[in-house]
């Protein structure tokens, strides 16, 4: 994967490839989070720092276990490492925000089984990529995942305000949205076509 460069994995990763809105993953924070924007940037700085971090171990990782050829060890090393992380984001956003520790609620932790994030290990591992494609992937795919929550997140406060006919009202509305920015998302289609 040397001929790609860090940019088109980037953009890939942010649009064409999006986490959330091209190949569903993360889907429970998207559609629990996405309610407040002031809630939804948080979640998508957290996730991203989580993405970042598993990534940079994840590819210092695999050199490991493929030096010393303990393959079967990747995936539960790339968990630890996940879990590790999100529960340094939780004790800092607990210490430093609390308001935000209590609006996060059961979604901050959850970010440990998020499977966006173990995806990014996962696919940077698979797709072989360096250690700058790895930290383009991971900030482009962080970055896609709050943008697909902040998007969520603003036009749910816009339909908060609106006349909804009760039929559509809470999740089922919820579900068409996340469709129609799916179906936006998948205008980028040709962006991604190296990957």
């Amino acid at each position: 994967m040397a001929d790609i460069s860090a940019g088109q994995i980037f953009l890939s990763a942010v649009l064409a490839n999006n986490f959330v809105l091209a190949m569903f993953l993360g889907l429970c924070p998207f559609l629990g989070v996405s309610n407040r924007l002031a809630t939804a940037a948080p979640m998508g700085a957290a996730t991203t720092f989580v993405m970042l971090v598993a990534s940079l171990c994840a590819y210092g990782l695999n050199w490991l276990v493929v030096h010393f050829e303990l393959e079967f060890l990747r995936l539960i090393s790339y968990i630890v490492v996940i879990a590790s992380a999100v529960q340094l984001v939780e004790m800092v956003t607990k210490k430093y925000s609390p308001a935000l520790f209590r609006a996060l609620g059961i979604y901050l932790p959850l970010i440990t089984t998020n499977c966006a994030v173990l995806g990014v290990a996962l696919f940077q591992t698979a797709r072989e990529y360096s250690f700058v494609q790895s930290l383009a992937f991971a900030i482009g795919a962080g970055a896609g995942f709050s943008l697909a929550l902040i998007l969520m997140a603003g036009l749910r406060e816009r339909l908060n305000l609106a006349r909804v006919p009760d039929v559509v009202q809470g999740t089922a509305l919820a579900l068409m949205l996340a469709g129609l920015l799916s179906l936006a998302f998948m205008g980028f289609a040709g962006l991604g076509a190296g990957e």
